[in-house]
């Protein structure tokens, strides 16, 4: 019997028997935001990496960066026409309008070589028949930007003025038209500069255009936020327009604009603000009769 008594005790004693009876209840630590590295990566960056495959001899390919370049047109307007102060409203007999006239027949001069290089890849180009040219492109792209066509614009606009045109127009509307000429248009400068390798040319010429314009420009809701559609307005521009002389099938369009500095600034655009609404309940309903609480008057600093 005493065997059988230490067999017992024995059983009793077993510490596996205390470990089953042992209920696991799994626990949810803190979310570690460090996530400690492996112990068998060897680099910790792509940089270390390619050292050390450098180091050993191996050849790692090294990654350009490739930037598209559109040959159809340029990337700017080179040698940008400077307009004259006073310009448009200073008349040719006073002095200031005497020296503007001087100024102007220096800078002609490198206008007419330019105007030669024109010709040879151009033989339709002249000075005189140009600017008409000119102004019928400005207007008919002007028009397709108002009754949106994008196939149409492409052909009346370079790659660089026709994001400059379209941009911020998606939710709006415009309402532009042209009333009338009040000087006859006139190329002021031509240039015939050349991009990516000597040889490739392309033909700027800025034209100076004093006409009479209308300009209505409304929000997605309606409302006029620039401009109104029956008040024309004196507007004075000066357009660059631009050809891919080396292309055959090439032809001008509108490049770009030249703001000089003296010119007055804009009207600031008129934009809509919502007015916040008395506070309601669920089941409660707007009446028009009630108060409505006006938004208090802060000033702004830029």
């Amino acid at each position: 019997m005493f065997p059988d008594s230490v067999k017992e005790a024995k059983a009793l004693l077993n510490p596996a028997r205390f470990v089953q009876s042992l209920l696991m209840v799994p626990v949810r630590t803190k979310k570690r935001y460090f996530i400690p590295p492996s112990v068998k990566v060897k680099f910790q960056s792509i940089s270390e990496m390619e050292a050390k495959a450098r180091a050993a001899g191996v050849v790692v390919p090294q990654e350009i960066l490739e930037r598209p370049v559109n040959v159809s047109c340029t990337a700017g307007i080179f040698d940008a026409y400077i307009p004259p102060e006073g310009d448009a409203r200073l008349t040719s007999l006073s002095k200031d309008g005497l020296k503007q006239r001087t100024e102007h027949f220096k800078q002609n001069v490198a206008s007419q070589l330019a105007i030669r290089k024109v010709k040879d890849y151009d033989g339709d180009f002249s000075v005189k028949t140009f600017p008409e040219k000119a102004q019928e492109i400005f207007i008919e792209a002007h028009n397709y930007l108002t009754n949106f066509d994008r196939h149409k614009l492409h052909t009346l606009v370079t790659e660089r003025c026709y994001p400059e045109m379209v941009r911020g127009n998606r939710y709006k509307s415009l309402r532009w038209s042209f009333v009338e000429s009040l000087e006859s248009p006139r190329v002021v400068q031509v240039r015939c500069p050349e991009m990516v390798n000597k040889g490739n040319l392309y033909g700027q010429v800025t034209v100076r255009m004093h006409t009479r314009q209308t300009l209505a420009i409304y929000d997605r809701f309606g409302r006029l936020m620039y401009g109104q559609e029956d008040m024309p307005k004196d507007v004075l521009e000066y357009v660059v327009f631009e050809r891919h002389l080396v292309n055959p099938y090439g032809s001008w369009r509108m490049h770009g604009k030249i703001v000089p500095v003296w010119a007055p600034s804009k009207d600031p655009i008129v934009k809509t603000l919502v007015i916040p609404g008395p506070k309601l309940q669920p089941e409660q309903e707007f009446e028009m009769n009630s108060t409505v609480s006006q938004p208090k008057n802060t000033q702004w600093y830029k």
